[in-house]
This record gives structure tokens, sequence and C-alpha cells, in this order.
């Protein structure tokens, strides 16, 4: 056995055992209270029952038995989960805390966990510039592990963010409703038609993960930025007049667009900083959403 493939089982296993306490302590109630199944499904045929309703006989069965018998349904509980999986080079950038593709990954792991939990089926799209990477949605903790293991160890073959052909390529291949988390830093051109389009076919959430000095910046001096995106280089004296104000404007204005766009859908953005624990701004994000449902 390779060296490399004794640290992808030791970190895939180690994830795991996070997750699994997470998802056992705090996290399946809370799941299950606020992702409800699609509707009912048809389970079986019974013979009708004093006080039952006549609108649920099978008038096929009744006419070839020669006796009364209703359709009973039972909810449809089990869900398709689909991960939307932000590869991009941005994830990379760290100043406190982990890096934004290491809570990226733990949120992934931690959302699929708690859908096997509940007997869900998981999907896993992973995209940088288009689409890199598709798992088809399954079930079990074999294909869990096999999730958390492409999110750990693909490695990109872009740099750049393209959320729109995510979302297109989601839209194409999930013909079933289904929950979708699209798990983020939002430093990408506009994607608000397939966003408009996907918040219709489906239930999407997004989650926003960001690090601190992405909107505040400090004097250091004359300072070489490079996009970690495009590797485009520019020298700035980060100490001129304004050079602050309009780096922290032009930031926040992009955040705001982003903002606006969910807004404007509808649909709930959860944030995540990386200097911050991501368990409290999910729970009270659950709590709130199982108050509306």
């Amino acid at each position: 056995m390779s060296l490399l493939t004794k640290e992808l089982i030791k970190k895939i296993r180690k994830i795991e055992i996070k997750m699994s306490r997470l998802v056992d302590e705090l996290m399946a109630g809370q799941y299950h209270s606020v992702f409800k199944g699609q509707g009912i499904e048809f389970a079986e045929v019974r013979p009708y029952q004093y006080c039952d309703d006549i609108r649920g006989i099978d008038w096929n069965v009744t006419a070839r038995m020669g006796e009364p018998y209703v359709k009973k349904f039972i909810e449809e509980r089990e869900l398709f989960v689909y991960l939307l999986v932000d590869m991009s080079a941005s994830g990379q950038f760290a100043t406190v805390g982990k890096q934004k593709s290491e809570i990226i990954a733990e949120l992934s792991a931690l959302l699929a966990f708690c859908a096997i939990k509940n007997n869900d089926q998981v999907g896993l799209i992973l995209f940088c510039d288009g689409v890199e990477k598709f798992v088809r949605v399954g079930k079990g903790k074999k294909h869990v592990l096999r999730v958390i293991r492409e999110i750990l160890y693909h490695k990109p073959r872009g740099k750049k963010t393209n959320i729109a052909a995510a979302l297109e390529y989601l839209n194409r291949v999930a013909k079933r409703r289904s929950i979708v988390f699209l798990i983020s830093d939002f430093i990408a051109a506009d994607f608000s038609k397939p966003l408009k389009v996907t918040s219709k076919k489906h239930d999407l959430v997004g989650m926003t993960v960001y690090d601190p000095k992405e909107y505040q910046f400090d004097d250091l001096g004359i300072v070489t930025f490079e996009d970690a995106e495009t590797a485009e280089r520019v020298m700035v004296d980060s100490s001129g007049k304004g050079f602050a104000e309009r780096f922290e404007s032009n930031v926040n204005a992009r955040r705001e667009r982003v903002e606006s766009v969910f807004k404007k859908y509808k649909i709930d953005n959860i944030v995540f900083s990386t200097d911050k624990p991501y368990m409290p701004p999910l729970l009270s994000y659950f709590k709130k959403r199982a108050k509306r449902f």
C-alpha cells in the first residue's frame, strides 16, 4: 500500500469520525425536520375498512376481488441531495483559521453524512471553469466515503469559478426535484439566470464561505497582488490615499450583488467565515427554516 493511499485512508477516516459525531449529536434531527420527503408514494392495496375515504378505492382491484379494496400510501421520505462544490483556486486563500477549501470540504462531508443518516441519496458535482467531476446519486456509507474522497483529493484542471456552468449541468442531469447545496465563495461572473432556473426546479440552498481579510485591507506598503484564478499580478502602494476605501468598496459591492441575487429569487444563503466555527450558522439556519415549514 503506497504512502499516499495510507494518508488518504487516514484523512478520510478522521473526517468520517468527526462528521459522524456531529451528525449524531447535533444535526440528524434538525436535518430531518427541515428537509422532508417530496410527497407520497403508493405502498399497497388492502380491504376497505369502515371510515376509509371512498376516494381511495381501487376500482380495478375491487372488480377483480368482488369486494372493495383501497390504495394505501406512505410518505415518500427518500430525498435526492446534490452537493455542488466549488474547487477553484480562490478556495486556497487563507489568512486566519482554515482555508476556504477545507471549510467547504467539511461542510460537504457533514451534509452527506446527514443525508445517509436519513436514508437519502447523495450526488456530487465538482466545478471550476466548468464541471470537472460528476458522481451520480447513491446511498450508503460506501457511497458517501467515495463522495468525500473525491472532494478531498480531486486535482482541479481549471482555476476560475463558473457557477453558471455547474447549475446548467445540474439542471440537465437531475430529473427529479432535489435538495441542492451550492457551496462556494461566489467569486464568479454573473450566474443569476441559471440560479433562477435551478431554484424553480429544486430546493436550492447557497452556502458562502469567505475569509475575513477578503473584505478588509491592512496597510502593507508596497505589495504585489496575484489573482489566484487568473494568475494576473499587479503591484500597488497599499498605503496610498484612499486605497483601502476603494478596495473595501469594490469587494463589498461584489458581495452585495451576490446577496441581492439570492434575495431576488428567494433563495436561502448561509454565510460562513473561516475564522469562526461553521456549526452555529448552520444550526441557526436549520432552526429558522424549520419555523417556516
